[in-house]
């Protein structure tokens, strides 16, 4: 499977990257012909930066921002970004802000929530999400559920890539997305053409990564 894998990079900054693996994947809702990888990125420190610095250019004039909320394990970026839109002697919104930096917990019933002790940094407070990866929406729309139910007002949104076809009441911000990796297609398990072609799933894939299925 991974003898097919290629590199999509960002035109404007090359060391942006992320790698593709063609096949017949699963998350926990729907089925792609295509594996995402884009874990260097949300964990090399110096690509990171880099990764912060462009997903703060839209922001940075025009989103207030006091928290942001990191899905998918993208900490590292946020922290880089938090950085980004408070620096002192630019002409951004946030300039010289103290932004925190924050991600929900999944509670015993598999549902989002903030500990006692981070909802004062959410409860009206102007939030911008961070997320990995956009598909299908429904983790996004989970994540913004969790926001406003703490009584956070969103800002905006920001992720590394997103389907095309996934829209928000707020304008994603992206790096990515599917009209760059070819071919590109994401279904319901009732309508993937490869299950009804007969063919075995490579494996399941989540924000951690994938496991294969012999």
């Amino acid at each position: 499977m991974e003898f097919n894998a290629f590199s999509v990079s960002l035109a404007k900054n090359p060391i942006i990257e992320i790698n593709v693996t063609p096949g017949h994947f699963t998350t926990n809702n729907v089925h792609t012909n295509h594996y995402l990888d884009v874990s260097t990125l949300k964990s090399d420190t110096t690509i990171a930066r880099d990764v912060a610095r462009e997903i703060a250019i839209p922001h940075l004039s025009s989103t207030p921002v006091d928290t942001i909320v990191c899905m998918e394990r993208t900490e590292v970026i946020g922290a880089y970004l938090a950085q980004e839109l408070a620096s002192e002697g630019t002409s951004g919104i946030n300039n010289g802000n103290s932004i925190h930096v924050v991600s929900p917990l999944n509670n015993a019933y598999g549902k989002l929530v903030f500990p006692d002790s981070v909802v004062k940094w959410i409860s009206g407070k102007d939030i911008l999400l961070l997320v990995a990866t956009v598909s299908s929406g429904r983790s996004l729309n989970i994540a913004l559920e969790c926001i406003s139910y703490y009584g956070g007002n969103l800002t905006g949104i920001s992720s590394i890539y997103r389907a095309s076809d996934v829209s928000a009441a707020v304008k994603i911000n992206t790096l990515f997305t599917s009209n760059d990796i070819p071919d590109y297609k994401i279904s319901s398990a009732n309508e993937c053409e490869m299950c009804k072609q007969g063919k075995k799933i490579d494996a399941l894939i989540s924000s951690e990564g994938y496991t294969k299925i012999d």
